[in-house]
This record gives C-alpha cells, sequence and structure tokens, in this order.
C-alpha cells in the first residue's frame, strides 16, 4: 500500500524517524507513482530554490523565528504533521502580516527549505533505530563485491566499501537510510563489540566539525561530492581510525 500523501512528504523533507524511512524507501524504489512524486516535490523545490536564490531574510528575524519555534515546542507536545501547520499558521500570518514584495519571498523560502530537523540529530536518530533487532543491516555480508553493487539503484551515491577486517573493523553489510532529503548509503562494521554506521551522501557543503550526540561519535569527512559520517560508541581513536582507512580507501578508487 502507498503512503499517504503527508507520510510520503515526511520522508521527503526527512521528518520521519529510521524505521519509517527504511520502509518508505523501500516502498519507493518499487513504486513509479510515489516515486513519480518525489520527483515532482524535488522539481518544485529546486524550481523555487533557482526563482528565490538572491533572497535571503535578515539574520535577525531568523533567529527570532527559530527562538519562537524553540519555545513553542518546549512547552508544547509535538503534533502530529498534518496539525502543525494550521496550529502554526496564526504565527506566521501574524508575523507576515505586514509585510510585502521580496521580504514575502525570503519568509517563504525561509518556512519552506529551512531544515526540520538538524542534520547531526537525524544521523543520531538513524542510528539508534538501526540498533533496534532487524533493522541494521539490509543485505549481509562481508564481500564488498556483494555489499557495494547492492547499493546501485537504493540510493543517491556509491559509497566506499572495503573489508578492514585485518584491521580491527569487519565489513557486515549495508542498508539504506533517509538523510538530507536523499537515499543515503550506510556500510555497517562490527569493531570488537560496537557497530560503527557509516552513511554516505550527496554534498557541496564542507564536513562539519567532529561531534557527539547522545553519546555517540559521529566523526565527518568528505570524499569529491559524498559526505560521509561514521557514528558509533567506540571510543574516537578506533572510530578516527576507520575514517583513516576510508579515506584511503577512497583516494586510491578516485585516481585514474
Amino acid at each position: 500500500m502507498c503512503p499517504d500523501e503527508q507520510r510520503l512528504q515526511a520522508y521527503f523533507d526527512a521528518e520521519l524517524d529510521a524505521q519509517g524511512a527504511s520502509e518508505a524507501a523501500r516502498h519507493v524504489h518499487g513504486c513509479a507513482a510515489c516515486g513519480a512524486e518525489l520527483e515532482r516535490l524535488a522539481a518544485t523545490r529546486q524550481a523555487l530554490r533557482s526563482k528565490f536564490i538572491e533572497v535571503r531574510a535578515p539574520q535577525g528575524l531568523r533567529a527570532g523565528i527559530l527562538r519562537a519555534l524553540d519555545a513553542e515546542e518546549a512547552t508544547s507536545v509535538r503534533p502530529a504533521r498534518g496539525d502543525a501547520a494550521w496550529r502554526t499558521r496564526p504565527f506566521w500570518l501574524g508575523l507576515l502580516g505586514g509585510v510585502g514584495g521580496s521580504a514575502m519571498a525570503a519568509f517563504a523560502f525561509l518556512l519552506l527549505f529551512a531544515p526540520r530537523a538538524d542534520l547531526v540529530e537525524q544521523l543520531a536518530t538513524a542510528h539508534v533505530g538501526s540498533l533496534a533487532p532487524g533493522h541494521l543491516i539490509a543485505v549481509v555480508s562481508t564481500d564488498r563485491h556483494t555489499v557495494k553493487p547492492w547499493f546501485a539503484g537504493r540510493t543517491d551515491v556509491s559509497p566506499v566499501v572495503v573489508d578492514l577486517a585485518d584491521q580491527g573493523y569487519r565489513l557486515v553489510g549495508g542498508r539504506t537510510d533517509a538523510i538530507a532529503h536523499q537515499r543515503a548509503a550506510v556500510v555497517v562494521y562490527q569493531h570488537g563489540a560496537h557497530s560503527i554506521n557509516v552513511f554516505a551522501w550527496k554534498s557541496d557543503a564542507a564536513p562539519p566539525a567532529d561531534t557527539t550526540r547522545s553519546g555517540y561519535h559521529m566523526a565527518f569527512w568528505k570524499s569529491g561530492d559524498i559526505m560521509y559520517c561514521a557514528v558509533s560508541d567506540t571510543g574516537w581513536s578506533e572510530l578516527q581510525g576507520l575514517e583513516q582507512l576510508l579515506q584511503g580507501a577512497g583516494g586510491r578508487e578516485q585516481r585514474p
């Protein structure tokens, strides 16, 4: 059964949890109608972005909006997606009521395209969700020649996949996840008792600083136009050791 319109929009906006996003990704992969709808949403977003690319909301206004939304979220139960737009509509109408012209375009741009969830939060949520029984791996294999081809057609990138068992990082498989409005590839390694998710997706941005969220370390790096993030509760030295090995493998793949 196809997801309803709101759930498909939530998948496109990367608002679903890891399990919901994975289920939606599997459905969309085999459903021409839902795939076409996602393409329509992406085309609409791109058209609006190109139209208003020079319009920017004032920094002070944007900060005020975000503070207001944070305050509202802190004092209320988060609504279902279908209710959120109506509950916050008086706030937005009041805010925008005295504004016209290019400023209105800036506000519309901000409302439509400001990320609904922080990238780090998306990755942390996806990592935690993957640790539930049966959710960590979709293709189970220690063979890179099985795992890497599996991503073709299922994700928007072709990630580095290597078996590093001799260095203490055993390849155990892979899966897909919804990160940054994309079908991200996730390569899974085992280091001792620790599972390490290595997320990969396309990005034009510079890698964020390494960080920790909810007790999980996150190491970011980039190879070409692919952003990577390794997430685990293993130690920093072990996580960054895997990062260095994968960076080296990525560099070798890019050589002519």
